[in-house]
Formats: structure tokens, C-alpha cells, sequence
């Protein structure tokens, strides 16, 4: 972890931003005060590993600039990319409330900024605002839904889960595709796959008639044909 700390980050600018995470959205303005002077903004640059799967709980962090994707290892070797987080996104929560090792790993996707606070200074604020765990179960129960529809995702044929990322990453095919911020790694790390599988089937989706690609984007010419292959 090569995170630099941040002093510059008023108080009251910090609130505002935190406010709008969605845990912290019932809670008035004092208690957001002292969420905010719990914890400490850090900046990460591009590539940089915020925290490691299996390490000990790192901490509950608050994204306020940049992307993040969550990593988890695969049993084969392969990572798979569970989460891109944007702004103004929480993430490493289980870690804060069982005290256990951090689930996933994080890795900072381009330079960013987050506010992380350490689990012992979260399970003090726990106790002083209990509407922050009730908050953090709703939460957290909606993503194990999403968690139990991505896995039957990953049932499907590679086809059926390329189609589906290009379709979300296209906007259901209205804007390219930029290569260079999805490269093959990427892709493949979306769909639990490798690079020359994501090759070999990009190429067919263009003989079908799906997609065009070159080096620089990939643009959707049948959204359609993409979603009936999705629902494969």
C-alpha cells in the first residue's frame, strides 16, 4: 500500500461528500462531523493496491475520486474483477463489522482519492450511531442479491457474458467502446475468463455480425443480437 495522507480536506467539504453515501444519509450534520474526524483521506495513484484479499481488515473506505476495482482470486489463479466503484461509493464494509480478514482485494484503476477509517474507530462510531449498522444490513443485503445474479451469470457461456459486459459497458450499444480503458485483461478479468478466450470471441461477434472493433474501440452494430445472445 503506497496511499499518501491528506490534510488539505476541510471538514465541511468531507460532510458534504459524505453525505451522500448511502449509509450516512439519515444522519445529521454533527454526526456527520465526527464520522468525518474518525477517519482520514488518502490518495492512491494508478496501479496502486489499496488493501489485499485475506490481509487483515484494512478498514471501510469511502471513494471520493478515481475508480477502484475489487479483485477476488479464483482457484485456478485467475483474478476476476467483482466491482468497479466510482464516487461516492463505500466499500470494505464486512471487513469493519466482522473484524475479519479483508474479502476481496482493492486496486486503485486510475488515480484517486478515498476516506478510510480503521475498524476499531468504526465499531466506536457503531456504538454511538446505531443507524449506521441498520443502514449497512439493508445495504449489504441488497448486494448479496446482486452477488447470487452475478453468479448465475457466470454459469453461462463466455458468449452470453461478453455480450452482456459489452451491452453495459456500450450503454446497450450507443456509445464505442475505448480499448485502451477495456483491454482484453480487463474484459477477461469482468467475466472470470482469460485474454485469448475474450480474443477468440470478439472476433466471432464481429463475423456474426454483432460488433466492428479496431484498435482503438469497439463499436456495437446489433445491440439486439447482442442481448438475445446475453440471454443465452
Amino acid at each position: 500500500m503506497n496511499g499518501s495522507s491528506s490534510s488539505d480536506q476541510s471538514v465541511q467539504s468531507l460532510v458534504e461528500r459524505l453525505a451522500k453515501v448511502e449509509h450516512f444519509r439519515s444522519l445529521g450534520q454533527s454526526d456527520l462531523e465526527t464520522i468525518v474526524l474518525a477517519g482520514r483521506t488518502q490518495s492512491f495513484s494508478k496501479g496502486s493496491i489499496l488493501f489485499f484479499e485475506g490481509e487483515p481488515c484494512a478498514g471501510m473506505f469511502v471513494l471520493l475520486g478515481g475508480r477502484v476495482y475489487l479483485r477476488k482470486g479464483g482457484s485456478a489463479g485467475q483474478d476476476m474483477i467483482l466491482a468497479v466503484v466510482e464516487p461516492v461509493i463505500m466499500f470494505n464494509e464486512v471487513a469493519v463489522l466482522d473484524g475479519g480478514p479483508n474479502p476481496v482485494s482493492a486496486v486503485a484503476a486510475e488515480d484517486c482519492l478515498v476516506w478510510r477509517i480503521g475498524y476499531e474507530a468504526f465499531q466506536a462510531l457503531l456504538q454511538r450511531l446505531p443507524l449506521i449498522g441498520l443502514s449497512l444490513l439493508r445495504v449489504l443485503a441488497r448486494r448479496n442479491r446482486l452477488l447470487l445474479e452475478q453468479y448465475e451469470i457466470l454459469t453461462r457461456p463466455v458468449m452470453a457474458r461478453l455480450a452482456k459486459l459489452l451491452l453495459e459497458l456500450s450503454q446497450h450499444g450507443c456509445i464505442p467502446i475505448d480499448r485502451h480503458a477495456y483491454p482484453l485483461e480487463e474484459l477477461a478479468n469482468r467475466i472470470a475468463t482469460v485474454p485469448e478466450v475474450i480474443s477468440r470471441t470478439l472476433n466471432l461477434l464481429r463475423v456474426q455480425g454483432g460488433i466492428a472493433f479496431d484498435r482503438q474501440q469497439i463499436t456495437i452494430l446489433s445491440a439486439q443480437k447482442l442481448a438475445d445472445l446475453a440471454r443465452s
